[in-house]
């Protein structure tokens, strides 16, 4: 009876399990997998949401790409990211994930595959697989530093493949973009007829500013390019479901890509009214809350980085932005055992590494997010458990 978009095992793994009887029974944990920054103690302006009362949210005039006004201010947004960008080439969306499923739609036929980095965000195969589009990996390689395997990239690519996801920067390496590694994705994308489809929802986020990086995916004409952001990430604002996207590239593609993404985007008008109308208020107003988050990923990063020392037996990756941190672990154990020991045994919630599809053990995902009581709480159990088993 049903689609094979689902998946018919709907079995919730271990640590999910053990989570749901912690809560069950009222247990406390320190949760170091949230990603939710409207739940960790960052101070949002009081009147910011009055914007969303705006009378003009009342009359549903809609539009395929958004509103003028609210498109105008995304190209406001950009320019002063230092990006100039006309606003009949941005595409307002309810979210990112909708982004990605306009796209699939846009580029791909059912069995089509597209290329998503690896390691990186586990949503990619549950989007993919939801347009009947299959996810193909690439790999992202660690020697100090994290680099694209432009190589295996290009090995990947067969005469299915109709786009190449990159992420910028990654979630969860934090890693950004190099330029020479945009313009090898760009001829790439130009000789195989392939879009690019840049995921920059935390580009804002930077945690090594001294590093030289590439912020985004418009900085390049020879490739059809998407840059995808939107306000639950680059705002901290998740509940009011605004996303937008922004193409780029040479006019022969971008414009009968828009002409398609138009009849997409018309079926669905998803993005409601009020949001729309209050955008121009809550990008401005937000801006303190995007300061906020980048102030505490900020400070916990380098809490992070001043803890780890003290236990040799602990590696952190370096990371370049975002709100993620990678540490490596010795691979004692499975990580989902560390990670099961870890919440029963000293109450720290952590993401296991092949939740991002790491090649191999042992890799920790810790989020950055948490208010600084709680990170250095919990960052101590962590590192004090991992060194005792090593």
């Amino acid at each position: 009876m049903f689609s094979t978009r689902v998946t018919s095992d709907l079995t919730p793994n271990r640590l999910s399990a053990a989570i749901a009887r912690l809560r069950e029974n009222r247990v406390e944990f320190d949760d170091l997998t949230e990603s939710n920054p409207t739940r960790v103690g960052i101070d949002y302006p009081v009147r910011l949401l009055e914007a969303l009362a705006r009378p003009s949210g009342l009359t549903y005039a809609p539009e395929p790409f958004g509103m003028p006004s609210a498109r105008d201010a995304v190209v406001g947004d950009f320019r002063r990211r230092g990006m100039s960008v006309p606003r009949d080439r941005v595409v307002l969306t309810a979210s990112t994930s909708e982004a990605y499923s306009d796209l699939f739609k846009l580029l791909c036929d059912p069995g089509d595959d597209v290329l998503v980095p690896a390691p990186s965000y586990p949503l990619f195969e549950y989007l993919a697989a939801l347009d009947s589009v299959r996810p193909r990996p690439y790999h992202l390689e660690y020697h100090g530093a994290w680099s694209l395997d432009i190589d295996g990239l290009r090995r990947a690519t067969t005469d299915r493949t109709r786009a190449i996801v990159v992420v910028n920067p990654n979630n969860p390496t934090g890693s950004y973009l190099k330029r020479a590694e945009l313009d090898a994705l760009a001829i790439h994308c130009r000789v195989h007829d392939l879009a690019l489809i840049g995921d920059e929802v935390f580009a804002e986020y930077v945690l090594d500013a001294e590093l030289a990086r590439t912020t985004s995916v418009l900085s390049q004409g020879q490739a059809l390019a998407f840059s995808l952001g939107g306000m639950s990430k680059g705002l901290g604002l998740p509940q009011l479901k605004l996303g937008w996207m922004v193409a780029a590239g040479p006019e022969e593609l971008v414009r009968p890509a828009l002409e398609r993404l138009e009849i997409i985007c018309d079926t669905y008008l998803s993005v409601a009214t009020p949001v729309q109308a209050g955008l121009p208020a809550l990008l401005t107003g937000g801006a303190a809350i995007r300061t906020a988050i980048r102030d505490r990923v900020t400070r916990n990063y380098r809490a992070l980085l001043t803890a780890a020392p003290q236990y040799p037996s602990v590696d952190v990756l370096p990371a370049e932005g975002g709100w993620y941190a990678v540490i490596q672990v010795p691979a004692m154990q499975s990580e989902e055992s560390l990670v099961l020991h870890l919440l029963e045994h000293d109450r720290v919630l952590v993401h296991p590494g092949y939740f991002f599809d790491f090649p191999r053990e042992a890799f920790l995902v810790l989020s950055l997010l948490p208010r600084p009581e709680v990170f250095d709480r919990a960052v101590s159990r962590l590192l004090q458990r991992v060194e005792a088993a090593a």
